[in-house]
């Protein structure tokens, strides 16, 4: 697990997929993404997957034994991983792990009201790795009820559009919320999701875009590697872009744009 400087507290810091076999997911997100993958610092049920020799993304066999859906997840840099534990419980989210202790720092899983399982990280930094830079996630979409009570949920555990050196900007545009830094969206917050409606594309969740040449090409791997195609390549708000399901289930976006949503 890492965080990232120079992309703001509060802000997106690293993305983990939990998933129930690791070599699966190596197969399958090495003929898609064309990651290639070393072994974590956490043991043998841990990776972490490289692009271009850095590091872009950690997997871990774990999905199975923590009881939870094989899942892309978005970690958040803070400062004080128990004062946001606390904030969160405050408001009516839940903190299901930790924070623990994990290599350099401090983890821990949450869901916000509506749901949405995500992460946050206290610890140690890997400086290269932002949203939108390399084979990192071009960016996260929050799917959600309501989009603007999310905000109000996230602003306040996580100090976003708060006056001070570093943290994230938060913009309202045509029903979306958008989290900047430094000017660059990393994240938008989308309303409109069910949270008890069997479809898991529908429920809240954060989702994962990943940037690829060709999407096309990236849909024909994952076909080729036991993956399913879950929405077809079409246009979307700001390029090319199809959503897959790996052999697991895990689900996420590649798209030809890596500019924000």
């Amino acid at each position: 697990m890492s965080a990232s400087d120079g992309v703001g507290r509060g802000a997106p810091c690293w993305v983990s997929l939990l998933t129930g076999d690791l070599t699966a997911a190596h197969n399958f997100y090495g003929a898609v993404l064309g990651w290639t993958f070393r072994r974590g610092s956490l043991g043998e049920e841990f990776s972490v997957a490289l692009a271009d020799g850095k590091a872009v993304a950690g997997l871990g066999n774990v999905a199975s034994s923590m009881g939870v859906p094989v899942t892309w997840t978005c970690y958040f840099a803070v400062d004080d991983a128990d004062l946001v534990a606390s904030r969160i419980r405050e408001r009516g989210g839940t903190v299901a792990v930790g924070p623990l202790a994990m290599g350099r720092g401090r983890a821990a899983l949450a869901a916000d009201p509506a749901g949405a399982v995500f992460g946050f990280w206290q610890g140690a930094k890997l400086p290269d790795w932002r949203i939108g830079s390399g084979g990192a996630p071009a960016w996260l979409e929050l799917r959600t009820r309501d989009a603007f009570a999310a905000a109000i949920f996230y602003g306040e555990i996580f100090d976003w559009a708060v006056d001070r050196p570093g943290r994230c900007e938060v913009r309202y545009e045509d029903d979306t919320v958008t989290v900047q830094v430094e000017g660059q969206t990393v994240a938008c917050l989308r309303g409109g999701a069910i949270e008890a409606d069997p479809d898991p594309r529908i429920r809240p969740r954060w989702h994962v875009f990943f940037r690829v040449d060709d999407v096309e090409k990236a849909v024909e791997a994952a076909l080729g590697a036991g993956g399913a195609v879950v929405s077809e390549p079409v246009h979307g708000r700001v390029g090319r872009e199809a959503t897959l399901r790996d052999p697991q289930g895990g689900l996420f976006t590649v798209t030809e744009r890596g500019d924000g949503c």
